[in-house]
């Protein structure tokens, strides 16, 4: 017993309630939702595991100390609100290819160099993050909450104001609680709250994407069959006029349609004719594992390609290629290393 922690709320007829000290199978249910805010505070669905890693052992250590004046979940954010700032003290702001600079020309003269991971917002699996619910409700506010859009705009906040807003605006805690868990007060989060809206206020607008359904479960069946066939005539019909296309770890990205299409023939490009694509899904959005062959037999990963789509046409291609992880990139995603021929 000597171990045990005392539950202060629990106090009849003179007798003092003993709890069990928590447990590691205590934590574990935690995992996913913790996973979904650190990321959202972090931008990189890598960084956003280690961050739960590290939480979980930081309560697991200090497990023995704690005495049940808040609930187990609040006190696992507030341990995960420290190690995302933690992580955060020394890193530039992640960021999207678009806020780097203007559209460029669908030539391969204007590619650029490699840049590392740690500039770009990254993806997410919806394996590892998504609530397990199905009211439409629920999936709706988290697919908004977690478009690559928005968890870029996040990464313009200050680490505690990034918190504020997504714990009060995205989680829906009362203030109250956001203010204890930040050791802060109810003014101070409110405060943190106005300049958070208002810095994502003067950010440019970003198109929403739909809710999916059937007539959109078609519309990627028929990008499938275009880009395996390499049928780029049929592939940019698919767009929207204005898509856009990005590639990190490339800086370059392309505006419209048309300007996609040319780039698709380009000599480096065109190397994906021939690919394969396996179906998942990430931050929301219908994704894809893209595999061009390899010159050794079957199929290499090259690209995870995460879709939008709004108003029956695609209006953003975000091409994550293998470059950024090749050993975390495509398991993280639930998708293997090679396909066979």
């Amino acid at each position: 017993m000597a171990n045990a922690v005392v539950d202060r709320s629990s106090v009849a007829c003179g007798a003092v309630a003993v709890r069990a000290p928590l447990a590691s199978a205590d934590l574990e249910p935690f995992r996913r939702e913790l996973t979904a805010y650190c990321y959202r505070m972090l931008g990189s669905g890598f960084e956003a595991e280690d961050a739960v890693q590290e939480t979980m052992l930081r309560a697991w250590r200090s497990a023995d100390a704690f005495e049940g004046r808040s609930s187990v979940r609040s006190w696992l954010y507030r341990i995960a609100t420290n190690v995302c700032i933690d992580m955060q003290r020394h890193v530039q702001r992640r960021a999207r290819p678009m806020e780097m600079g203007p559209a460029s020309p669908p030539e391969e003269s204007h590619l650029g160099p490699l840049l590392h991971e740690v500039a770009w917002v990254t993806p997410a699996p919806d394996a590892s993050v998504a609530p397990e619910t199905t009211d439409p409700a629920e999936i709706a506010q988290y697919r908004e909450s977690v478009r690559l859009a928005f968890v870029t705009a996040l990464q313009h906040l200050p680490a505690r104001q990034r918190a504020a807003l997504i714990l009060c605006e995205v989680l829906r805690w009362h203030v109250a609680e956001a203010a204890e868990l930040l050791d802060t007060s109810v003014a101070a989060v409110n405060s943190a709250l106005q300049r958070a809206r208002a810095t994502l206020g003067a950010l440019p607008p970003d198109a929403h994407a739909d809710d999916l359904d059937a007539a959109d479960a078609e519309l990627l069946r028929r990008y499938v069959d275009a880009f395996e066939s390499y049928d780029i005539e049929r592939l940019v019909a698919l767009l929207h006029e204005d898509a856009v296309q990005s590639m990190p770890p490339f800086a370059m990205w392309i505006q419209g349609a048309a300007n996609i299409g040319h780039w698709m023939v380009q000599p480096g490009p065109s190397a994906c004719r021939g690919s394969r694509l396996l179906p998942t899904s990430a931050n929301g959005c219908p994704a894809f594992g893209q595999y061009r062959p390899d010159p050794v037999g079957g199929y290499a990963p090259w690209a995870l390609q995460v879709l939008e789509i709004s108003g029956r046409k695609i209006t953003g291609m975000s091409f994550f290629l293998d470059f950024l992880d090749p050993e975390r990139l495509f398991p993280a995603f639930g998708l293997p290393l090679h396909l066979d021929a």
